[in-house]
């Protein structure tokens, strides 16, 4: 399980970037702040590899290795 911190991530878009596999999308609707969060898109197809989490500068992205 993948989760984004809301109130850390600053949509800077690097997930979305380098993901290997590319399960982040742009949200479609700006949060209460303007930005446009990474959403999972196909996190059933995540290798749980963690650069999203090693790449994110704010620490916004936790990725949780147990099933």
């Amino acid at each position: 399980m993948i989760t984004v911190n809301k109130n850390l991530c600053k949509g800077c878009g690097l997930c979305t970037e380098f993901c290997p596999i590319k399960i982040f999308k742009e949200s479609e609707e700006p949060n209460e702040k303007g930005i446009n969060l990474p959403v999972l898109d196909k996190e059933e197809k995540c290798a749980k590899c963690g650069l999203c989490s090693l790449i994110c500068p704010d620490q916004a992205i936790k990725v949780d290795e147990e099933d």
